[in-house]
């Protein structure tokens, strides 16, 4: 997946998106420098002759090892000047194997986009490489003078030129790679256990909780800015529009538009901001946060008015889960994540982390709504857990509409199957 958020991207001061031909011709046009993420190449890459490292592999596997970046063909790198490629010529499954051949480990993620003026008369070569959770990556080739013996280096970039990593830089690099999983695991894991201590503190009567925290898989850029107090309120507010799209139930108020009396106001908290309804005890109560890193959370209690007055009976035992909330705090947690992406120019996938939580381990009612919403029941034969496992899923900031809503379902049927029952949003 290609990158929405890129060096070419800051510097013409363009909203998170694909790169276009316009964008690179401006940009050789006005003389963008190379850097540690962006290198101008004027002809397009070459096969490995004489035993000789890949250069393709080497300029990709250097990007991947720094912060990720750019290689863009058909600009000259001394004076940028666009001379183009053929387009014709471009073989992007063949890069793709050189890349093979010479990076260790595998590199999945690296994106080549032809792109060409309206006419034609011109065209660009552009080659995305994400940073990569798995570096060092390692560059192979043959040394043909000394037997035909491989051998491995491993680029990155420092600054405008590749360097090759010293014995420690590699030692490092290896003793981050086996770090960062754990330690993003650990922080969404964190965020978790403190929304939840927070929330359940606060709550005005024992209530079941559907609780979410979301954490990009990669930092944000550099210069990205953190996210402003009337910012906060529009993307809740584009976010709660969007959200509503993907369902046809329109008669439960989603999370987020319980939170519209807040919008205006959102309060600060350590690097986001806060918008909430706790404690209140005439209606729902929700929380939420937005940080400037792009995680987010979301809180809400699912038991406030879940059969709305009806009596039926003995059943209604435990805690009570409203399902029609559920499903629509799924698509709010997604909507929100993409939104808040877009805005901070996140560029690549969040994970998703949800679950269904109590302060104590009471009986979990499920509480579905059938007949357009004129009949509220207890479904029979559903299953009344004490504990929800965790539920996960993936969302990018180039997400469309219908995936947002394949992955909202998903996420809500995986809740919902541990109470014996499916979900539709």
């Amino acid at each position: 997946m290609a990158r929405s958020w890129t060096r070419l991207h800051e510097h013409l001061g363009a909203p998170p998106g694909p790169l276009t031909f316009d964008m690179v011709k401006k940009a050789a046009d006005t003389h963008v420098a190379e850097s540690d993420d962006l290198d101008w190449k004027e002809h397009l890459p070459q096969p490995p002759r004489d035993g000789r490292w890949n250069e393709l592999s080497k300029d990709v596997a250097a990007m991947a090892n720094t912060r990720g970046g750019l290689l863009i063909y058909g600009v000259t790198d001394l004076d940028t000047k666009p001379v183009g490629i053929d387009p014709d010529e471009v073989n992007a499954a063949q890069y793709a194997q050189w890349i093979r051949n010479h990076v260790q480990p595998y590199l999945p993620d690296v994106d080549f986009t032809v792109l060409s003026s309206p006419d034609g008369a011109l065209s660009f070569l552009v080659v995305d490489v994400p940073a990569s959770p798995m570096a060092p990556h390692h560059v192979y080739g043959t040394a043909a003078k000394d037997k035909d013996q491989q051998a491995a280096v491993v680029p990155y970039r420092d600054r405008d030129h590749t360097a090759w990593m010293a014995e420690h830089q590699i030692e490092r690099a290896y003793h981050d790679r086996f770090t960062r999983a754990q330690h993003a695991q650990d922080e969404l894991e964190q965020l978790y256990t403190r929304t939840r201590d927070d929330v359940l503190a606060e709550q005005s009567e024992p209530s079941a909780w559907f609780i979410a925290v979301t954490q990009p898989q990669r930092p944000l850029p550099r210069t990205a800015a953190p996210v402003t107090r009337e910012t906060a309120g529009s993307i809740c507010r584009t976010a709660l529009d969007h959200s509503q799209r993907l369902t046809r139930d329109q008669h439960t108020a989603s999370p987020l538009q319980t939170l519209r009396t807040t919008l205006h106001d959102p309060r600060p908290g350590l690097r986001r901001w806060v918008l909430s309804t706790l404690p209140q005890f005439t209606g729902r109560e929700v929380y939420t946060e937005l940080h400037h890193d792009g995680s987010t959370v979301l809180a809400v209690n699912l038991s406030w008015n879940a059969l709305r007055h009806q009596d039926v009976g003995p059943q209604a035992t435990g805690l009570l889960v409203d399902t029609d909330v559920t499903a629509a705090a799924c698509r709010d947690t997604l909507a929100l994540t993409r939104e808040l992406a877009r805005h901070l120019g996140v560029d690549s996938s969040s994970h998703v982390q949800a679950a269904i939580t109590t302060a104590e381990p009471e009986p979990l009612t499920p509480i579905v709504t059938e007949h357009g919403g004129a009949f509220r029941h207890i479904p029979d034969r559903a299953r009344r857990p004490r504990r929800i496992q965790t539920v996960t899923a993936l969302v990018g900031p180039g997400d469309e509409d219908d995936l947002l809503r394949t992955s909202a379902q998903e996420l809500f049927t995986d809740l919902m199957n541990q109470f014996g029952i499916t979900g539709d949003l």
